[in-house]
């Protein structure tokens, strides 16, 4: 999958229950920035940093800032949100690798 450049804000995702609302920008030189509010984060707030943190090492993303405001969503919704919100952010909506995706449910 080609490296995602972020060239725009990008958000995906709606505060409504078991949901997660995902804002990302750029970071110049910063790395990955992650600003995490959850109704579950005591619970789950290891996990949610994991599959960001993996899902952008996927996208081949290491710039970049977020605003993470999970509701209790899933794994595979984080991930989805996230993938949406990268290519937004990118300029690249027409062209999602679903197949190559699909490889990191391995």
């Amino acid at each position: 999958m080609s490296r995602f450049e972020i060239k725009q804000q990008g958000v995906a995702g709606t505060l409504e229950s078991s949901d997660v609302q995902i804002l990302i920008d750029q970071n110049p030189d910063q790395g990955i920035e992650l600003e995490l509010t959850s109704s579950v984060e005591k619970q789950f707030g290891k996990q949610i940093r994991k599959v960001i943190g993996e899902t952008l090492e996927n996208l081949g993303v290491s710039q970049a800032k977020l605003v993470v405001k999970d509701q209790g969503a899933l794994d595979c919704t984080i991930k989805a949100r996230l993938i949406a919100a990268v290519h937004r952010a990118s300029g690249q909506t027409g062209s999602i690798d679903w197949e190559e995706i699909e490889k990191w449910n391995v």
